[in-house]
């Protein structure tokens, strides 16, 4: 029900929200969503564009579908500020950014059906509900608000769905960014990356959101020890077995000093001491994670067959300040391992702009999150894994990343994992906080 109506010259436009009519509608769309099997590979994301295509055009949001292969969908909406608005031909446009795509899952272990939706002991269970569905209903339904109560927005603000974002983007963002850059062009994006908790950034357990504006860099090598093949029976000395375990045991035991830049000391100026974590070492350490191993002749492999060669990858995530190329140099030297070991760079991007947090939106943002958690603090951080905001701010945009929700350190670590699930309650409360940023930041009120 709206029960204070504004005009601001032809716009009508209301003040109050049905926020427990909001919070239905969240809950229902994203059981919905998450029973839509969007597992990447392969990225089908045609039925959930569907999904959420129905969900716009029934406002009278006009929305665009983009398949650059066949299966992989993404979508743009658009809710224009209207002609004629004070600085609408100004101000360029706020991007809510989410995917679609989900990782697989092992069934199995799951107690909870992985694509049923569920809601049980106040949390909605399925694979996506947080890892990013569950923000993708929330974006949705901010939009929807903001549409049902005719907000008067100086800018345009897009809803954006994309594919493939579980395996780069190459088709998703990205590809939106190369091919249809004009239907975007966002000065601010909202993405995926920080969270609110009690039990994940601060010492003090102090309710504290973190917002991301920085990602590490990204470099994935693979090592390949060789040596002489043989029979098991007669142990040889260059087995690369050894050669790699010896040379994979160096890099473990490497020191690992805490370097963070200043994102992280900003974080420390607004918390005080960072809780000691896997997450909080991730983020102010350089990374490596030693990921697969391959070895063995035949298959399966023969237990009494020295291989000549063995395989390892390592998955380094490296702090925005750090040199990808004189980190690389150090760790050869670390590791050893002569030309026995051949190294090779898969992947690289060392490109990871930070974003400032001394900007309107981020101020919005920040004072929306403390009118819904007064005493919270509020603080920019940079995050240990990736998302598609890199492509954007390597574009120039302001991107950031928040979850507007509190999810404990459990339901952050539950994201790929076999309990991932989302608070049913933080739903409503998700939609009402974006839906007040946006309102202050982007509005003529």
């Amino acid at each position: 029900m709206c029960l204070a109506v504004f005009v601001t010259g032809e716009r009508a436009w209301c003040a109050e929200v049905d926020w427990p009519g909001i919070q239905k509608e969240t809950v229902a769309l994203l059981q919905r969503y998450v029973r839509i099997r969007s597992i990447n590979p392969p990225a089908d994301t045609r039925e959930a564009a569907a999904l959420l295509r129905s969900a716009l055009e029934a406002e009278g949001i006009p929305v665009e579908s983009f398949e650059p292969v066949p299966g992989r969908v993404s979508l743009v909406a658009r809710l224009a500020a209207p002609a004629g608005t004070a600085g609408s031909d100004k101000l360029r446009p706020l991007m809510l950014l989410h995917h679609m795509d989900v990782v697989p899952v092992d069934a199995a272990a799951w107690k909870e059906d992985p694509f049923s939706g569920a809601v049980r002991d106040g949390y909605l269970h399925g694979r996506g509900a947080v890892d990013m569905k569950g923000v993708g209903a929330v974006h949705l339904m901010t939009l929807i608000a903001l549409k049902r109560q005719n907000v008067p927005l100086t800018r345009d603000v897009l809803f954006v769905a994309t594919a493939d974002e579980e395996t780069g983007g190459e088709f998703g963002a990205r590809w939106l960014i190369e091919n249809h850059w004009d239907r975007l062009d966002p000065e601010y994006v909202l993405d995926e990356g920080g969270f609110g908790a009690r039990d994940v950034l601060p010492a003090s357990g102090k309710l504290t959101f973190g917002i991301s504006v920085a990602e590490k860099k990204i470099l994935w090598l693979k090592l390949t020890a060789r040596g002489t093949a043989g029979h098991g029976s007669q142990p040889m000395a260059d087995n690369p077995n050894v050669l790699l375990a010896k040379t994979l045991a160096a890099i473990d035991a490497r020191p690992a000093p805490e370097l963070g830049g200043p994102v992280i000391q900003e974080m420390s100026r607004r918390i005080g001491a960072l809780a000691d974590n896997k997450f909080t070492r991730a983020i102010r350490r350089d990374t490596i994670s030693i990921t697969t191993l391959a070895s063995g002749v035949g298959d399966p492999p023969k237990v009494n067959v020295i291989p000549s060669a063995a395989v390892a990858t390592l998955d380094c995530r490296l702090l925005p300040e750090t040199d990808p190329d004189r980190f690389l140099d150090e760790l050869k030297v670390r590791a050893g391992g002569g030309d026995r070991i051949a190294w090779e760079v898969e992947y690289r991007n060392d490109r990871m702009p930070v974003t400032p947090h001394d900007t309107p939106f981020f101020a919005a943002l920040e004072r929306a999150l403390v009118r819904e958690h007064p005493g919270a603090t509020v603080t920019p951080m940079q995050i240990p894994y990736g998302t598609d905001s890199n492509a954007f701010r390597l574009k120039g945009a302001k991107a950031y990343g928040l979850i507007p929700m509190v999810l404990d350190a459990s339901i952050v670590a539950s994201m790929h994992s076999d309990a991932e699930r989302i608070p049913v309650a933080e739903l409503e409360r998700g939609v009402r906080i974006l839906y007040n940023a946006i309102t202050d930041c982007c509005s003529a009120r």
